[in-house]
């Protein structure tokens, strides 16, 4: 698939039909509240749609109730072995990879500012972990799984979050595109997959190729049940290169925006760790995985533990090569995997469960306005542009 300006600039133009009328007649017909109320109560597939519900937020929920038609279920079950696997590590890439290359692109860290992010880091970092759980639990699309209500209210707080700023005129679509475009959907997507990848790649995790084009796989179907449009998606790992480098080259730059929200994300894992000897590991890693540049521009400090961050391929090498020659070994490090993510996924929600739901108004206090500054073990594809 060939990625051009013009393609990627008709992508910034673009929602998601189904949940922005959804969304707008919610708010025209002054139902949003019953709406939020009615849909605590459906959490799991095959839940029974609440008495009272909204006409058109049932029609959007039978409609988005199942996985795409074209769902290879093999595929899905290579990609949960994969993430079942590599937790741990899938986890450390979200938090210290993903997270802050979303914040190293100046108009989506604007959006994330307006959206409340920068008062509660927590709430947006356990969301992304919680969603990533439930989407690779094995039974994930089955009765009584959390994950297809969570990514319908998920596709409709996105759409929730376009109404907002587009109806206020407080995004300038003329400069930024519409918030959470076409664009950014696929973007946000490859920095979710392939940028964990990536990242997994560059830590020294052991990757089979079927495994990890399995996870990207995955994370393709996540994509179309959140609206993006199929027909622009990458559908190969080669062309979500391509899609990622041209997005990036295109968009990242600093941002106060930016800085802000990242030194949230560190002060909130320094204080999930017990103690403070290993808090400067956070900013190291956070460094290693995204490099220099974009550290700099996200004001991530300079510490002494960015030297022995880099021996961290040695460390999970020497690891996975005792995982490979002791089944005990193995057992236990998946399970510490787990453990490490429950664990995580309980320190930022101070154990509360996460609910989804439409704002009925954004942070009334923040303007979002300017222009954006354009500045088979696994190997990645190579870059595509200089």
């Amino acid at each position: 698939m060939t990625y051009t300006e013009a393609s990627m600039d008709a992508l910034r133009l673009v929602g998601d039909e189904l949940a922005d009328a959804t969304v707008a007649t919610l708010f025209e017909r002054g139902e949003v509240g019953k709406f939020n109320t009615l849909m605590r109560y459906v959490s799991t597939v095959g839940a029974p749609l609440p008495d009272g519900l909204p006409d058109v937020a049932r029609e959007y929920l039978q409609q988005t109730a199942a996985p795409p038609p074209w769902v290879d279920w093999g595929e899905m079950e290579k990609a949960r072995l994969f993430f079942t696997d590599n937790n741990v590590h899938i986890s450390t890439a979200l938090s210290f990879a993903s997270m802050p290359a979303c914040y190293v692109v100046p108009h989506v860290a604007r959006l994330l500012s307006a959206t409340h992010s920068l008062k509660y880091p927590s709430k947006r970092m356990a969301e992304t972990g919680q969603f990533t759980v439930y989407l690779m639990r094995p039974d994930a699309f089955e009765a009584g799984s959390r994950f297809v209500p969570a990514a319908q209210k998920v596709r409709l707080l996105h759409a929730a979050i376009r109404h907002h700023l587009r109806r206020e005129d407080r995004w300038d679509v003329a400069a930024l595109g519409t918030p959470i475009c076409q664009e950014d959907m696929i973007g946000g997507q490859l920095l979710f997959s392939l940028l964990v990848l990536d990242s997994l790649h560059r830590l020294g995790i052991h990757m089979s190729a079927e495994g990890a084009e399995a996870y990207f796989y995955a994370w393709r179907v996540v994509g179309a049940m959140l609206g993006v449009d199929q027909a622009a998606s990458p559908t190969t790992l080669q062309d979500a290169r391509r899609f990622l480098d041209l997005y990036m080259v295109r968009h990242m730059g600093p941002s106060p925006e930016g800085v802000e929200l990242t030194r949230q994300l560190i002060d909130l894992y320094e204080e999930v760790v017990p103690g403070t000897f290993f808090d400067p590991v956070v900013s190291a890693l956070v460094r290693y995985l995204i490099g220099d540049t974009c550290a700099d521009w996200l004001d991530v400090p300079r510490t002494p533990w960015d030297t022995v961050v880099k021996a961290a391929p040695h460390l999970l090498g020497v690891l996975e090569g005792l995982e490979d020659r002791a089944p005990m070994a193995a057992w236990a490090l998946d399970r510490l995997g787990h453990l490490t993510t429950v664990f995580e996924l309980s320190s930022l929600t101070r154990g509360r469960v996460m609910h989804y739901a439409i704002p009925e108004e954004l942070k009334k206090d923040y303007g979002v306005t300017g222009s954006v500054p354009v500045n088979r073990r696994w190997t990645p594809p190579p870059p595509t542009v200089g």
